[in-house]
């Protein structure tokens, strides 16, 4: 199939190079020359607008958008100048699923198909295939399909993609997908947090260990039930810097894990590894946090605690 593609970043290139593999043929936009020379070695037809590109597709477009979700709606905006009735776009951002509702009904007035598709894959997603959650009109995800299954690890549907859903179920079950990595994650983290501490001084002597983690990550991925490619992922990077030396221990979140603990909210569901895990990366970008100077302060006060350091 002809797909355009908007968005030549970390991952909508390598889904362009891995539809090109497998026969499609993809056109595609980026803001930066540099990105479009680098995608047009490849044998992707990169153009210097949205306008050029859109127009080359020929008719019954196909328009993907790779793009951060804070500039989605400055793309769908432009592409409903350049898009006609039965013409598609595919949403592969990070958005909200109400977002993704609004642009689906947005579009549906002039005709146009719009489907909200989760992507996971990464960097990796090149070699190992995506995983899509997709949202949408039921005859135009089974029009899409092949452009789907090349992109999923197997072809496979039970395997790799799937239909969700009507508007916003697949950037929904994105969204709670992406709240359960927060757990994990956040699981992992302590884990082997535990294991450097076992060696902690003020721990008795015969009840102190040394532990090698970069070799304890790598023995759990063989046969254990924590195993997972988040745990691959660890045993990499302790492997390439044991002591994490390169990292600052400040963690970012895109957005996604906010959202599902807002519906948790308003759905009466309980949901606190995720609270505790997003709350946990807000605070890891503090550098003194004015709560822990008030915990210590109330300590000091109520009970004449002096503050104690490495403990």
């Amino acid at each position: 199939m002809r797909l355009g593609m908007i968005g030549l970043g970390k991952m909508g290139l390598n889904m362009s190079r891995r539809l090109i593999k497998d026969g499609h043929e993809i056109f595609a936009y980026d803001a930066l020359l540099s990105t479009r020379e680098v995608a047009a070695s490849y044998g992707i037809k990169t153009f210097e607008s949205i306008a050029s590109m859109t127009e080359a597709l020929g008719p019954k477009k196909i328009v993907w958008v790779m793009l951060p979700d804070t500039i989605v709606e400055q793309v769908c905006n432009e592409l409903k100048l350049l898009l006609k009735k039965e013409d598609i776009v595919i949403d592969g951002g990070n958005c909200h699923f109400e977002e993704s509702i609004k642009k689906f009904n947005s579009f549906a007035t002039m005709g146009i198909e719009f489907m909200d598709v989760g992507v996971s894959g990464g960097v990796f997603g090149l070699d190992r295939g995506y995983c899509l959650m997709i949202g949408g009109n039921k005859h135009t995800f089974d029009y899409l399909k092949p452009i789907f299954k090349s992109l999923s690890p197997l072809g496979n549907p039970t395997e790799g993609f799937l239909y969700c859903g009507k508007s916003g179920a697949g950037h929904y079950v994105k969204m709670i997908h992406n709240a359960i990595e927060y757990g994990l994650m956040q699981s992992y983290a302590e884990g082997f947090e535990m294991l450097v501490n076992a060696n902690k001084e003020h721990l008795a002597a015969e009840q102190r260990y040394d532990f090698d983690i970069k070799e304890i990550a790598q023995v759990w991925r063989y046969g254990s039930v924590v195993s997972s490619w988040l745990l691959d992922l660890i045993s990499s990077a302790l492997h390439k810097d044991e002591k994490l030396a390169s990292f600052s221990g400040h963690v970012a979140d895109s957005g996604e894990g906010r959202w599902a603990l807002i519906e948790a909210i308003k759905q009466n569901t309980p949901a606190s590894n995720l609270a505790n895990s997003l709350f946990t990366r807000f605070r890891s970008r503090q550098d003194s946090p004015v709560a822990n100077k008030i915990l210590s302060a109330l300590r000091a006060e109520f009970g004449g605690h002096k503050e104690t350091k490495g403990k």
